[in-house]
């Protein structure tokens, strides 16, 4: 298991686990959303063959209606 951090929070996820993985085993919807690995943007498409590593930082940002 690797330990990275997800919007601050710590959180295990398998050996070899990719962004879309960790998106699926969150339970997050990825449309409307922006995800950031180590404080680098990536795109949506490049989300199934971005991999984790031990002490990745993991930022998910959904995208808000309103004013």
């Amino acid at each position: 298991m690797l330990k990275v951090t997800v919007n601050g929070t710590p959180r295990e996820v398998a050996d070899g686990a990719t962004l879309a993985d960790l998106l699926d085993q969150m339970n997050v919807e990825r449309r409307a959303i922006a995800v950031a690995l180590n404080a680098r943007v990536v795109r949506g498409s490049c989300l199934p063959e971005q991999s984790l590593r031990e002490g990745d930082v993991v930022e998910i940002i959904r995208a808000a209606a309103g004013g």
